[in-house]
């Protein structure tokens, strides 16, 4: 099925807040383009503006990725105990080493990306709001906002998680009013909470095939359970545990194949909840690096560390430190599937068409095989190291299982959160809780989801916002710092090593901005 393309609108909403702040925007007539200062007649006026703010998310510091470049979310487990940034220079590495400071680059692009898709959905609802005595009907105009409200929501809650303490934005800006001070990370999150209330009520829960890609009702109540699982929001009206509980009704399950979920073939599986998605095209620039890698090992800026590779179980449901079926000669044979699906070993074949090898020549002698491109090129002769189509799973279905497993853990309902990992654990075949475990306390109970969490979700971005959340990104640190890598060290600097810092370059341009007080 060809996949569905979020065009580029780049003329729509160019300024940026902050370092590039106009009040002057670009008109046209484009038939492709829609301009700030028109007004919306039709849907397809607003899709159209609507791409415009997915665009935004396609970028390489979001959620694009790069293979030698400063690293987007995708690259986001390399900040703690799962990866290491072997490119350093990148982002991560300096972070975890104690090196990265408010004049780093990776810091600077990621807070413009986020402004960016802010100013520009902070525009589309604005002229949505105009367009209410119009051309478009009430179902029409809420369910283009409750996509705006989604996308808003997502901007926000990766800046209040990343910066916490943030300039909250809720209308176009001009250069006169761009020099805003702070909002507290309560409020932002308030206006996160609004923003899905909103949007989880009035979006679809599917659209046609051809429009895969749109923010459904299922992305809103994923994104919503994220946020108020970060928050600690396990009870009540929008609580973790009946949001959760809406998306169980919404017909979405588990790929039946873990390893190949990861690939471009799967990309539409009913386990994707909501994905950035990309498509490589002759004239358009929304292709993907993510999925990229170099012919002689596999992606160099994100390697798996020891201590993830050994928080594996062994095939029978026991550490590796327990079990007898684990041989420290063979690492890979009687493992937990997902490690075979997430690592490369040494000696496992990496690009399939060359036949080659990985020898292990990686700093912490793993590579990366969760979303990487198998072949030295595709069968349009893409390169591996070029961009390519791999869409980026923001939300899918075992994540949502393991946010109500956790709220169900922490709420003391045992039984429950066991029941929803054993369906996560039975996806690869791995033993159910009663079977290993056995019979278990609540802090127990709390500790396998957090295992169950690493395990499954490894490598996809999240790792850092769990630690941070469950308040462990020190012990992450010494675990790091524990692995024989090198040269690499992890460098705790209390609440350095928990938040970034606020631009500098924002900082000079706006007298009401104040750094970050762990900076």
């Amino acid at each position: 099925m060809k996949k569905f393309t979020l065009l580029l609108i780049t003329s729509f909403a160019l300024f940026t807040l902050f370092t590039n702040c106009s009040d002057d925007f670009l008109a046209t007539s484009s038939l492709t383009q829609s301009a700030a200062d028109q007004p919306f007649t039709s849907v397809t006026d607003v899709n159209l503006a609507l791409n415009g703010v997915y665009s935004v998310l396609q970028s390489s510091t979001l959620y694009g990725g790069d293979l030698n470049g400063w690293q987007g979310f995708p690259g986001f487990d390399n900040f703690g105990d799962n990866a290491f940034n072997q490119f350093k220079w990148e982002g991560p590495g300096l972070f975890m080493e104690g090196d990265l400071n408010p004049d780093s680059g990776p810091i600077r692009a990621i807070w413009t990306d986020i402004y960016r898709g802010i100013a520009r959905v902070n525009l589309v609802i604005d002229k949505l709001m105009q367009a209410q005595n119009g051309e478009l009907t009430e179902v029409q105009i809420n369910e283009s906002l409750g996509q705006a409200y989604f996308l808003r929501a997502l901007f926000y809650f990766n800046l209040a998680v990343y910066f916490e303490d943030a300039p909250l934005i809720l209308e176009p800006q001009t250069v006169a009013n761009a020099q805003v001070p702070k909002n507290t990370y309560e409020e932002i999150t308030a206006q996160i909470v609004e923003d899905l209330t909103f949007a989880s009520e009035h979006l679809p829960e599917s659209y046609p095939a051809e429009q895969f890609g749109y923010a459904t009702k299922g992305a809103a109540l994923g994104l919503f359970a994220r946020v108020q699982l970060y928050n600690q929001e396990y009870d009540g009206e929008f609580g973790v545990l009946a949001l959760t509980q809406e998306i169980l009704g919404l017909g979405y399950e588990l790929h039946p194949d873990y390893g190949e979920l990861f690939t471009p073939e799967n990309e539409m599986s009913p386990e994707i909840i909501f994905s950035v998605r990309f498509q490589r095209e002759l004239g358009f620039d929304n292709g993907e690096t993510f999925s990229a890698t170099f012919l002689g090992t596999p992606k160099v800026d994100q390697r798996p560390m020891p201590n993830l590779v050994n928080a594996y179980y062994a095939s029978d449901g026991l550490p590796i430190t327990e079990s007898p079926l684990f041989d420290p000669d063979n690492e890979s044979a009687n493992r937990d599937p997902r490690a075979n699906a997430t690592i490369y070993f040494d000696g496992d074949v990496f690009l399939e068409d060359l036949n080659r090898v990985f020898t292990g020549n990686s700093p912490t002698n793993y590579g990366m095989r969760k979303y990487i491109r198998r072949n030295s090129s595709d069968s349009e002769g893409v390169g591996a190291s070029e961009p390519g189509s791999q869409d980026f799973y923001v939300i899918r279905y075992a994540d949502v299982l393991l946010m109500r497993a956790e709220a169900m853990a922490e709420t003391g309902d045992i039984s429950g959160a066991a029941d929803l990992v054993n369906q996560v654990r039975e996806r690869v075949n791995m033993p159910r809780v009663e079977d290993v475990e056995g019979s278990v306390g609540q802090q127990e109970m709390i500790d396998i989801v957090r295992h169950e969490r690493r395990v499954e979700l490894a490598l996809e971005g999240l790792r850092f916002m769990d630690l941070k959340r469950w308040g462990t990104i020190a012990e992450a640190f010494q675990r790091a710092a524990a692995d024989p890598v090198g040269p690499y060290n992890p460098n705790y600097l209390g609440g350095r090593s928990e938040v970034f810092p606020i631009p500098q370059s924002e900082l000079d341009v706006n007298p009401n901005l104040v750094q970050h007080p762990s900076w």
